[in-house]
């Protein structure tokens, strides 16, 4: 199904390529700094590993900058070959007829093996089609998790090697934290968005929107509003105020990890991908790793958690013998060894089994305890259509909404369901907004 590859053929460099022109395949992603480095070895290694192709990638800003400039770039008739795209930017490019070339397609007209159930069930589905075809290809993708300070954990006279399983365990053992004088806070949080509501609501099985959560069409609605959803917003209201829980910001939440790092607050969720920053910032300190809390009153929680971080898109307009060059480095991007590389090094999700199969192997998991959290939470049961994921139009000016509203909550200008009602038919209006400009 992938191409095994050896890593020694990564420095092989062609000697004949001077005989016959590369066909050059141009590639704009979002990775920066050192994930985006790592992008270009990985570049290297593919460039090295054949003579046919070279593989250009392009650095275009964050997701939403690339994401903007490729659509421009396609209206002026200049597009690249590949983008890479956020999870929340699916259904913009699901909409964008005439300018996708689907992958599933792609590799079945290139002849290229490819075969879609060798992918992780929680990240296949989030990009295929109500037929089940793979749209865009899977690179980076992954999952919130819980990283705790073992060092305050112990000080507070809890048990280092035991993270919180609930929000009553987050709760208490935020109590006892902040009674011993361990730290400050109990926990803090990136992506208010990502984390305490769209995964919240996966993590307890509840529908983010109808149809599916998008999934089934454009007339769909958001249900975010919901009594397990009104409930958790309503605890971080009162544990922003009692200082079981510190604000990190809107977006990423730029103001947590800092939090986390001076071991301001004991405990911090955010993405799987943070974990190269997380061991790299805490110097002073142990770090755990847990799965997302949940409540344990509500019937069928934890069910599994959903994906972040983006796919890579095909564009339509290209040359045929680009697409050949496409079609052979997303073989080589899926092969175990490359997955597993990237994986490790970034903490992403291994896309495939086969790269999960590979690590544990190589004794990774063993080596580096907690590294697996991310990938036996997202798999910890089948997704169901409350927990495939989403796929919403306009979504990323509806993230700006969920944090717009989680503000106000905050500041006592509404309740937790008042807020969630207003995100709702804020949300509810982009999307009708999106199915007028694309039905």
């Amino acid at each position: 199904m992938f191409r095994t590859l050896s890593f020694s053929m990564l420095a092989f460099a062609a000697s004949f390529g001077a005989a016959q022109a590369q066909t050059e395949i141009q590639w704009w992603h979002a990775m920066g700094g050192e994930l985006g480095a790592k992008l270009e070895e990985i570049v290297a290694g593919y460039n090295a590993s054949q003579s046919d192709y070279k593989v250009v990638p392009t650095y275009k800003g964050n997701y939403a900058e690339t994401m903007t400039a490729a659509i421009a770039a396609f209206r002026a008739g200049e597009q690249p070959d590949i983008v890479q795209v956020f999870e929340v930017g699916t259904g913009t490019m699901m909409a964008a007829e005439g300018a996708i070339y689907p992958v599933y397609q792609l590799m079945a007209d290139m002849k290229e093996p490819f075969d879609p159930k060798g992918f992780l069930p929680a990240v296949v589905g989030y990009y295929t089609d109500t037929d089940g075809n793979m749209l865009s290809m899977p690179f980076n993708s992954s999952t919130p998790i819980l990283y705790y300070n073992k060092d305050v954990f112990a000080k507070a006279g809890l048990d280092p090697e035991t993270a919180p399983k609930t929000w009553g365990d987050v709760e208490a053992f935020s109590a006892k934290i902040m009674e011993t004088g361990a730290a400050k806070c109990g926990f803090t949080t990136g992506w208010i968005s990502w984390v305490q509501l769209e995964n919240l609501s996966a993590w307890h099985n509840q529908p983010i929107g109808t149809l599916e959560n998008g999934f089934g069409g454009l007339e769909t609605e958001l249900t975010v509003n919901g009594p397990v959803q009104a409930k958790h917003w309503e605890n971080l209201a009162k544990w922003q105020k009692n200082g079981v829980f510190q604000y990190g910001g809107p977006g990423g939440g730029a103001d947590s990890a800092p939090k986390f790092y001076a071991q301001e607050c004991a405990m911090y969720m955010n993405s799987s991908a943070s974990r190269a920053g997380v061991m790299a910032n805490a110097k002073d300190f142990s770090v755990g790793f847990g799965m997302l809390p949940y409540y344990e009153d509500v019937q069928g929680a934890p069910q599994n958690s959903i994906i972040g971080g983006a796919t890579l898109w095909v564009l339509q307009g290209k040359p045929a013998e680009d697409y050949k060059g496409v079609a052979d480095f997303f073989s080589y991007l899926s092969s175990p060894e490359v997955q597993a590389d990237w994986h490790q090094f970034s903490g992403y999700l291994p896309i495939t089994a086969a790269a999960y199969e590979l690590g544990k192997s190589q004794g990774y998991y063993e080596q580096n305890p907690g590294s697996d959290i991310a990938i036996k939470q997202v798999t910890l049961n089948a997704p169901t259509p409350n927990s495939k994921g989403l796929r919403f139009g306009n979504y990323v000016q509806i993230r700006a909404i969920i944090d717009e509203e989680f503000q106000r909550l905050l500041s006592g200008e509404v309740d937790a369901q008042g807020a969630l009602d207003s995100l709702v038919k804020r949300g509810n209006e982009l999307i009708r907004e999106f199915e007028a400009a694309n039905g």
